[in-house]
């Protein structure tokens, strides 16, 4: 029997309960490490557009897609797609920030297939998740206990899995983080007293955090960098200024 999804709406929602901003944070500051040093023209955020993850990225044109069932915050370059279906042309963007969107969307791996052709070679793509091994999907999973998280442990992803269909699309992972290993707390005030968790689980245990975030780069096989192509004639007119004295002495003792 297929798993339920939850909606964007679902999602956005419970990102403003205390847990929720607890993972927001933490994945705030792991996108913007990956993104800071993404460089481009075109940068494209893939659901949850009220909440910008391109804050750290100095693209020139950045845009933010969601489904029309999703919570359209108030910034401009909005595009209301289904990921599954991108609007763009093959190639044509830089960067992919897509926050928990292969949990909600119906054909998760058709998402990374659309990615795969929109992304330029060496493109990167920046994904957020939940972990389905983690404490809370372990406590998600028991059977008596109230339902927490907005993605149900079906629907979530596991980074192997991602790692399995990043590997059959061409893409090499590059950078990849878990966190959020304290409970899973309904309170500010128990979330904070569980803080020191953060660091003893991200030294002893780092694959049991709530969440994940894992950057992947689009690699295409038989591809060469080409320089710019005043650099060769800069080399060009340089041989020829050190060959053209030899030249003319070489002629003069001839003449003799």
């Amino acid at each position: 029997m297929t798993a339920r999804r939850a909606t964007p709406i679902e999602l956005a929602e419970w990102l403003d309960t205390p847990p929720g901003q607890y993972v927001r944070t933490w994945e705030q500051r792991q996108v913007d490490a990956m993104v800071g040093n993404a460089f481009g023209y075109h940068a494209i955020q893939i659901g949850l557009p009220h909440w910008d993850l391109l804050q750290a990225n100095r693209m020139p044109h950045k845009a933010w897609a969601h489904s029309p069932d999703a919570p359209y915050g108030t910034r401009a370059g909005r595009l209301v797609c289904a990921p599954e279906q991108l609007p763009f042309a093959a190639q044509s963007v830089d960067l992919l920030v897509m926050p928990h969107t292969l949990e909600w969307c119906q054909d998760p791996h058709q998402v990374l297939r659309e990615v795969e052709r929109v992304l330029v070679p060496e493109g990167r793509v920046v994904l957020t998740g939940f972990n389905p091994c983690s404490l809370w999907g372990v406590r998600e999973s028991l059977p008596g206990l109230a339902l927490q998280l907005p993605i149900p442990v079906p629907s979530q992803v596991s980074l192997r899995r991602l790692k399995d269909w990043f590997k059959l699309l061409s893409f090499e992972v590059d950078r990849g983080r878990f966190g959020c290993y304290v409970p899973l707390c309904t309170t500010q005030a128990w979330l904070q007293r569980w803080q020191f968790l953060e660091h003893a689980g991200d030294r002893w245990w780092p694959a049991a955090g709530a969440v994940y975030a894992v950057s992947a780069v689009k690699r295409v096989a038989g591809m060469h960098l080409v320089g710019p192509a005043w650099r060769q004639a800069s080399r060009r007119r340089a041989r020829r200024a050190n060959v053209a004295p030899v030249t003319q002495e070489i002629n003069r003792k001839l003449d003799v």
